[in-house]
């Protein structure tokens, strides 16, 4: 496979080399705690080959985002690692890319990869905060005999920094009881529901962010008849329009300073998840790097 095929959007080299780019894609194809549907690993393989067939002028926002300049990165070999392996090849690859000066995109693999990230920008933002779009708490603090299996994810983030939840729907007595202990401004959650009975949700839980704020969007957040290449499917999820424009707001007010795109399970023969997964990536990115502030 050509360079131009490895990168997204199929970017030639004066839109893709590391020196000229403003952002970099660092890929995690890790499934190793995965507990339910398996295959997660090939999920930024196939968000790398969606990207493609995107058009590079985005038509929300007027604009041809690449521009900035995008380098993807090769994925990191991570097959077979332990967790805890995998989680600082992660954050030793993030950090690289922060002292670069590059605006990180993690794509994984499982949630658990996230964890890597946070810490690595904890190191560069102290008053980092987390916003984590999921159908799932993901507060457990063992799943599986680990306690860093993806379900743990949040958990482990929240004893990194403080987290925003938004759009889960389903969780454990177990993460019930953790979350109803928890003292107010560390773990925020916006559940589904809220969501329903409260018309400034975005709002609401875009204030409850710090000034720098690193995005996690497990795609099952997404309703499964929107999303349904995923390792959970939940009913009842957030649509297209909803989380974009949540995001637009976030990259408003906020300094967005990396973001990841996680728990993709592609499934074979279709490929709408998979494009969806590359158009929000690159939305994001154009949420925020709007061309009218370059």
């Amino acid at each position: 496979m050509d360079n131009i095929t490895k990168n997204f959007l199929g970017l030639e080299e004066d839109y893709s080399s590391f020196k000229k780019s403003k952002a970099v894609i660092l890929q995690a194809p890790y499934d190793k705690t995965t507990t339910y549907i398996h295959g997660t690993q090939t999920g930024p393989a196939a968000i790398i080959d969606s990207s493609r067939y995107l058009e590079r002028f985005d038509e929300e926002l007027s604009q041809e985002t690449f521009k900035i300049g995008l380098h993807t990165m090769e994925p990191l070999a991570v097959e077979g690692l332990e967790p805890e392996a995998l989680l600082e090849k992660v954050r030793a690859s993030m950090a690289d890319i922060l002292k670069s000066n590059k605006f990180p995109i993690l794509l994984g693999g499982e949630h658990s990869v996230s964890i890597g990230a946070v810490s690595a920008l904890k190191d560069v933002y102290p008053n980092l905060s987390v916003l984590q779009l999921d159908a799932h708490y993901d507060m457990r603090d063992i799943y599986f005999g680990s306690k860093l299996n993806h379900g743990c994810a949040a958990r482990r983030i929240s004893e990194i920094c403080p987290i925003v939840q938004v759009g889960m729907r389903s969780y454990s007595k177990e993460e019930k009881d953790f979350l109803a202990q928890q003292p107010n401004g560390k773990v925020k959650s916006i559940n589904v529901y809220d969501i329903l009975d409260t018309p400034m949700w975005k709002d609401k839980a875009t204030a409850s962010l710090s000034e720098h704020v690193y995005i996690t969007i497990d795609l099952d957040v997404f309703d499964p008849s929107t999303v349904p290449a995923v390792g959970t499917p939940e009913p009842g999820g957030l649509g297209w329009y909803e989380v974009t424009d949540f995001l637009k707001g976030v990259a408003k007010d906020k300094k967005i300073v990396g973001f990841d795109i996680v728990e993709l399970c592609p499934i074979k023969g279709n490929i709408t998840s998979d494009f969806l997964a590359a158009k929000l990536l690159y939305r994001l990115l154009g949420y925020v790097f709007p061309t009218k502030k370059l």
